[in-house]
Order: structure tokens, then C-alpha cells, then sequence
């Protein structure tokens, strides 16, 4: 892993992506948030997803660790909030906005906080198993402006 950084959140985009001004200046950076997977924002609770992360972590000071970087160019980190030492992507994993990023055998990073988040049946988990983020794009294809999210 990096070198951890402390910066401020500027941006949530949506439930697992945000933008954050380093505290010691420079540009803007695009992060993706460690080990979590969050709804198109056109799909069903992505609005709420996006909603619940920007309760989190909107304008809050953040300590910042990235451990790689995606296809897409933005920097997938670990985000932890310095008020409260909350880690952004298990929060939204346990309070039902996200799931944990698993596949396959590998359970994922925080496969205990999504397991009792559908236990309680929190956010995207009261209504059972929701479709997972790559299954929608697969069928939908990417969030455009002109694609209105779809409902519950």
C-alpha cells in the first residue's frame, strides 16, 4: 500500500467514487473506493447510494492510502474519514449501500459487514438480493444523461 495522505472531500460522484483536494495542495484526484461496489447511479438505489456517501463524507478531512489504480485511470484507495475513524467503503457495505467487492471463492473486504447488512435487510438489501452493479451494466449498458434511474 501507499503512503497515507490526508485531503479534503470535494466531490461525492457516486456511491463508491469521490474527488478529494490533498491538504498540502496540488490538483483534484479521483479515487475509488477499496473493496466495495456500489449501483450505477442510473440504477436502482444509486441515487440513495451516492446520497448516503455524500452524508458520510462531503467536505470532510479523509486520510487517504491507494493501493492501486482501475482501468479508468482513477485510484482505487482505502478512505478512512478523521472524524469518528470511519472507513468510507465499510460503512457503505454495512449500512446496505454497497456490497463488498467478491468474487468467485475471495469473500471480499468486508464480506462480515455486507453479510449482516442483508441479514438486517438495510438499504439496497431490503428487497432480498438486488442486481449487482456488472450484471446491470451488462444488460443496460453504461449511465448516461438521457437514462433515468430505474426504480425499486
Amino acid at each position: 500500500m501507499g503512503t497515507p495522505w490526508v485531503a479534503r472531500v470535494s466531490y461525492v460522484v457516486d456511491g463508491d467514487s469521490i474527488w478529494v483536494r490533498p491538504e498540502g495542495g496540488g490538483n483534484r484526484v479521483r479515487l475509488r473506493l477499496d473493496g466495495v461496489d456500489a449501483p450505477e447511479i442510473c440504477q436502482a438505489y444509486g441515487p440513495e447510494s451516492r446520497q448516503a456517501l455524500q452524508a458520510l463524507a462531503s467536505n470532510q478531512r479523509v486520510r487517504v492510502t491507494v493501493r492501486a489504480r482501475d482501468r479508468y485511470g482513477r485510484a482505487i484507495a482505502s478512505v478512512v474519514r478523521l472524524d469518528g475513524d470511519v472507513d468510507l467503503g465499510e460503512r457503505m457495505v454495512a449500512d446496505g449501500w454497497a456490497w463488498t467487492d467478491g468474487w468467485s471463492t475471495h469473500l471480499g473486504k468486508y464480506w462480515r459487514a455486507e453479510a449482516q447488512a442483508r441479514w438486517a435487510g438495510r438499504g439496497l438489501f431490503a428487497e432480498g438480493w438486488p442486481e449487482l452493479p456488472a450484471d446491470f451494466r451488462r444488460r443496460h449498458g453504461p449511465c448516461t444523461a438521457d437514462k433515468p434511474a430505474t426504480g425499486h
